[in-house]
């Protein structure tokens, strides 16, 4: 197994889109953020802060992220739509089914 950044962001990222697990990983992103125990110590000038400003940033983009998705899905807007799906639909007005832009529509 090769280890790199990308494979950790990714690990995180999934971990964190985990329902049952979300909280967890957001209490300890937070826990490492104050704790004096880091990968590298926070007495070190500049370099001591990297892995903190790093991980700090990964967990608000991501948090940021649920949020957006969780808005547009109480919005209507649906983000699990795909072009097979949206080619099927009917377009018959007398249908009751919904029909989504799917240019309009941005899935991850």
């Amino acid at each position: 197994m090769k280890f790199s950044i990308e494979a950790v962001y990714t690990w995180y990222r999934n971990l964190i889109r985990n329902p049952k697990y979300r909280w967890w990983v957001i209490l300890g992103t937070l826990v490492y953020f104050v704790s004096p125990i880091d990968i590298v110590p926070d007495i070190f000038p500049i370099v001591g802060q990297i892995d903190d400003v790093l991980l700090m940033t990964l967990l608000v983009s991501e948090v940021s992220g649920l949020v957006l998705e969780g808005w547009k899905a109480r919005k209507g807007v649906d983000t699990s739509v795909n072009t097979a799906n949206a080619a099927n639909t009917s377009n018959d007005a007398t249908s009751d089914a919904k029909t989504v832009d799917v240019d309009a529509v941005s899935v991850k």
